[in-house]
């Protein structure tokens, strides 16, 4: 079992954060939905910071406080006190947080503990997978969708772009502008998330999950530079994007772990990888 380093709660108390081996947990915390805020947008941005310069974490994963809800989005109620000119710039600090996680050569995993609507399917879509927690037995599907159209407005925290990259514009278009909603099993069907758990044991599955990307198994320098290629030449030309592919291929073969790959395969043995 990995071991765990002790909780530390951000700064207006959101969003919490931890280590399990090599693996960074992001929590947001705001009870009961987990809404997010410009405090909650503040602590998550300095907790990505703090997982990318973590040295020990290889993986991020990124999920919500309790059982029912990963994030309902943005907090209604405070959306309705504050002036038009406030939430732009509201959306843009949200929007500039999520390309962290982008930004950051570490595999981000959303683990959608509950439901994951609107913007909480927005912050779940700047990870680069996802997966997604069944109900228990008997009790009403956790939903996952985008249906701010019901509020007169757009996903406007990256899910009109993120959701057609991901699924294509036509079927993106129809599910926002329908609200359609998904449960996990519907998720996984439509290539919205890359697995369905069973409720219990959901966060021990996710952290095994997380650690088949992790040294010693895994050459996880290796994996953030995959990301870094996919994320950064998907809307280059073609040769911008082979062009970053090389130069990316190339700092992995002058790693330690690519050597260490290399010499595994020629004798023969399991690798032991050090994320260098």
């Amino acid at each position: 079992m990995a071991t765990e380093t002790g909780e530390k709660l951000m700064a207006h108390g959101r969003v919490r954060t931890r280590r399990r081996g090599r693996v960074a947990w992001i929590v947001l915390q705001c009870p009961p939905a987990n809404t997010y805020s410009y405090e909650m947008m503040r602590d998550l941005d300095e907790a990505i910071l703090a997982a990318r310069m973590d040295e020990e974490a290889e993986v991020i994963v990124l999920t919500g406080a309790g059982d029912r809800f990963f994030c309902a989005g943005a907090d209604i109620a405070m959306l309705a006190e504050v002036t038009p000119r406030w939430k732009h710039s509201f959306c843009l600090h949200a929007n500039e947080t999520l390309l962290r996680f982008a930004n950051t050569p570490k595999l981000v995993i959303a683990a959608l503990n509950g439901h994951c609507v609107g913007g909480g399917l927005e912050v779940a879509l700047a990870a680069d997978l996802r997966l997604a927690r069944r109900a228990p037995e008997g009790a009403k599907p956790f939903q996952i969708g985008l249906p701010e159209v019901k509020l007169g407005v757009l996903p406007g925290t990256g899910g009109t772009q993120r959701l057609s990259r991901l699924v294509g514009p036509e079927r993106a278009i129809e599910w926002m502008c329908s609200a359609r909603l998904f449960t996990a099993d519907e998720a996984l069907a439509a290539g919205l998330v890359s697995r369905a758990l069973p409720f219990e044991g959901f966060e021990d599955a996710v952290q095994e999950y997380a650690e088949s990307f992790t040294s010693p198994g895994c050459a996880a320098m290796a994996v953030g530079h995959v990301k870094r290629a996919v994320q950064g030449g998907i809307d280059l030309p073609l040769e911008g994007g082979l062009a970053l592919e090389r130069e990316l291929q190339q700092r992995l073969f002058e790693s330690a772990d690519a050597a260490e790959g290399i010499a595994a395969y020629v004798e023969k043995r399991a690798p032991r990888f050090e994320g260098r």
